[in-house]
């Protein structure tokens, strides 16, 4: 009752409803600037969404155009580290798949393990790790949306990693790929973790994605993520740790970042 709810307001303020969404993390929302003909619905005002609490995410759900292409933009996300429960993290996914979405691109800014990446990288996430988190999908199966056990060989879409390899290549002159971390936070990881998670082979780590990966996947999303590394993780450089750099650093690679996800959308439409 509460998806239905959801979706029957949405679709009384917007007519047709894109096929294409979009998830901006963290220091990333000023690509919501150059959506055109926008309609923008805050968070509050949607029946059972929650409300986004971290500074730099706005709050906002935004329908409008991107290079002449629909879309939609979460301007702003939720975490798990906020006090909600995983599943109230995911409702937009779930929104989003009886929307009629059928791509959703996930991006977030993360702190930088491989130890060849540089702040202000990005890179295209190939697989995951969230062995310190519970699974979003824990508890009663939702038949409406997948089966009860799902493969997660493929929960980053391969087409859409070949498509973006080239783009990344040609904006930002490197093109890095990687498994990307979840932990819960809201606190850094310690040196000892990174250390660990580097042997686990991951690349990056950061506080969300995962859990919006895994119900695109339970929910037969076609999904691509990308990560702005906007620090080296907790023991790599002799530096604190704070979530003023991680935006700073992410308004200052903006630019190509914009530019990789319009080059992005052209390609998967």
């Amino acid at each position: 009752m509460k998806f239905e709810e959801t979706v029957k307001f949405i679709k009384e303020k917007v007519n047709n409803i894109p096929k294409i969404a979009i998830v901006l993390g963290s220091g990333l929302g000023s690509l919501a600037d150059e959506i055109e003909n926008k309609i923008t619905i805050s968070y509050k005002d949607i029946p059972n969404f929650p409300v986004s609490t971290v500074a730099g995410h706005k709050g906002e759900l935004i329908f409008g155009t991107l290079e002449n292409i629909p879309i939609i933009a979460m301007n702003g996300r939720f975490h798990y580290y906020e006090g909600y429960d995983l599943k109230d993290v995911t409702y937009p996914i779930r929104i989003f798949k009886l929307l009629g979405v059928e791509t959703i691109i996930l991006t977030n800014a993360a702190g930088g393990i491989n130890l060849n990446f540089e702040k202000g990288d990005l890179m295209i996430i190939e697989d995951q790790l969230s062995f310190f988190a519970e699974s979003v999908l824990r508890g009663p199966n939702m038949d409406e949306f997948g089966e009860r056990f799902i493969d997660m060989s493929d929960v980053y879409t391969k087409e859409y990693i070949e498509l973006l390899k080239p783009i990344m290549k040609k904006i930002t002159g490197k093109c890095l790929t990687g498994v990307y971390a979840y932990m819960k936070g809201p606190t850094y990881e310690t040196p000892a973790e990174i250390r660990a998670l580097r042997t686990l082979g991951a690349d990056a780590v950061g506080m969300s994605t995962v859990p919006e990966a895994v119900v695109a996947r339970h929910s037969g999303l076609k999904c691509i993520g990308i990560t702005c590394i906007t620090n080296m993780a907790a023991g790599i450089m002799n530096e604190k740790l704070s979530h003023e750099d991680v935006k700073d650093t992410a308004s200052k690679v903006e630019s190509n970042f914009k530019k990789v996800i319009k080059e992005l959308i052209k390609k998967i439409k």
